[in-house]
C-alpha cells in the first residue's frame, strides 16, 4: 500500500470537529448487524436502535457493532425506509475524492471488456452490484444518463458529474430522478429536475445507440427507466436464436426490442401487442432504422393497440410459433406478491392457447 493510500486508512473520530457537528453515529440491532456483516448493502428504519442526533440525506453515518467497534459506513437518508445504504464494509477508511475516483474506476473499467463498436449503449454502474447504492448509470452512445433512487446523492452530483466528465469526456450526461425522489430534489438546496441536463448540449431527448448491431432509439429525457430496457439484452439474444421462421408475437412490446431481434432471427413475421400508442410509435421507429437490408427488413412488421392481458385472454384464434412475454411489474410490494403470481400464471396460460403446435413461449 502506498503511503498516500495509507495516510487515507484511519479510524473514524467520535471527537467534535469545532464548527461542525458531532459525526452521525448509529447502532443497529443484532440481527441488521449480521446482515450487514454478510454483506447486505442495506440497513432499514426500523433496525436503528439509537443514534447520537438527527443526520441529513446525503450524511456519511457511522455504523458501530454492540463492542462500539467499527462496522461500516454509508449515506443516511432520514426520509427512506432503507435508512442507511452501504458503503464500506470492514476497515475503516476516509470515503474522500480519491476513494470515489478508485470506485468509479473500478465500475467502469468491469464494463470495458465486454462490449465493442457493435454495442454503444450499456449500463456502467449497477447501484448496490458496483458499491454504488441507489444509482445506476447507463451509456447510449455519446450520452451518459445518471439515475437516482434515493435523496442522499443530491450532494453529491457535482462530483459524480465530474468524474464521468474525466472517464468519458466527449458527450452529455442527463440526470434522471425515481417518482419518489423528485419532491425532495426539487427543494434541494440546489434544486434539480428529472431530465435535467448536468453537463453538455442535447439536441434532441432522443438517443440513437446500437445494441449487438441493431439501431434503437431511446427517450433519455422521459423514457421509462433511463430511456431503454438495457438489462433485457441476453434475453433478446435469445430469442433472436429461437426466431428463425416463425410467425412471432411480441406482447407488451414496448419500443419492440424483442421484435427487432426476432425479425433479424429470421422470423418470418412480428406482431407487437401495446396499450401504449407512444410505446408502437417508437418500436416503428426502430424498425424503421434497421431497414438497411438483411432480415430485418424482410420481416412483416405489425402493430396492434390494446391492453395486452385483455388481448390474449380475448377470443383472438391467432397462432404464433414464438411467443414473447416480459410484462410491467405486477407487485410494487410484499402484500401484492401473491395476486401477482396468480396474475402471472394466468397470463402464461393465455399467452400458451396462442402456440402453434411446435411454438415456444418465452416468459
Amino acid at each position: 500500500m502506498d503511503e498516500n493510500r495509507l495516510k487515507r486508512v484511519k479510524s473514524f473520530s467520535t471527537q467534535p470537529i469545532p464548527g461542525k457537528p458531532p459525526r452521525l453515529r448509529l447502532r443497529i440491532t443484532a440481527a441488521a448487524e449480521n446482515r450487514v456483516r454478510s454483506g447486505h448493502p442495506w440497513i432499514f428504519a426500523d433496525s436503528v436502535r439509537e443514534h447520537n442526533r438527527e443526520g441529513a440525506a446525503g450524511e456519511l453515518a457511522v455504523i458501530f457493532d454492540r463492542k462500539d467497534k467499527f462496522l461500516a459506513v454509508g449515506f443516511f437518508d432520514p426520509e427512506s425506509p432503507i435508512r442507511v445504504r452501504v458503503l464500506h464494509l470492514g476497515q475503516p477508511q476516509n470515503l474522500d475524492a480519491v476513494w470515489w475516483q478508485e470506485r468509479f474506476a473500478a465500475a467502469i473499467g468491469r464494463r470495458e471488456p465486454l462490449f465493442d463498436e457493435r454495442t454503444t449503449g450499456y449500463r456502467l454502474i449497477n447501484g448496490e452490484s458496483d458499491g454504488w447504492p441507489g444509482l445506476v448509470l447507463d451509456l447510449y452512445d455519446q450520452t451518459c444518463v445518471v439515475k437516482l433512487y434515493t435523496a442522499a446523492w443530491l450532494p453529491m452530483l457535482g462530483q459524480i458529474t465530474s468524474m464521468i466528465r474525466d472517464r468519458l469526456p466527449s458527450g452529455q450526461i442527463v440526470l434522471r430522478l425515481s417518482r419518489n425522489l423528485q419532491s425532495a430534489a426539487a427543494t434541494f438546496s440546489e434544486p434539480k429536475r428529472d431530465g435535467d441536463i448536468l453537463s453538455g448540449m442535447l439536441p434532441s431527448e432522443i438517443v440513437v445507440f446500437l445494441e449487438n448491431g441493431i439501431r434503437f432509439e431511446a427517450n433519455v429525457i422521459r423514457g421509462q427507466k433511463t430511456g431503454f430496457f438495457l438489462d433485457q439484452r441476453e434475453n433478446r439474444r435469445e430469442v433472436e436464436k429461437l426466431a428463425g421462421g416463425r410467425d412471432a408475437l411480441n406482447a407488451f412490446s414496448f419500443s419492440g426490442g424483442f421484435s427487432l431481434y426476432a425479425a433479424r432471427g429470421g422470423a418470418k413475421s412480428v406482431t407487437d401487442v401495446d396499450i401504449s400508442a407512444h410505446a408502437l410509435a417508437a418500436a416503428e421507429r426502430n424498425f424503421k432504422l434497421n431497414l438497411a437490408g438483411g432480415k430485418i427488413a424482410q420481416c412483416r412488421h405489425e402493430r396492434v393497440q390494446a391492453d395486452a392481458f385483455e388481448w390474449l385472454a380475448g377470443g383472438q384464434s391467432r397462432k404464433f410459433g414464438l411467443i414473447i412475454l416480459d410484462p410491467p411489474s405486477l407487485a410494487k410490494r410484499e402484500a401484492e406478491r401473491a395476486g401477482a403470481i396468480r396474475a402471472y400464471a394466468r397470463l402464461a396460460e393465455n399467452g400458451t392457447r396462442h402456440l402453434a403446435g411446435d411454438g415456444i413461449l418465452v416468459a
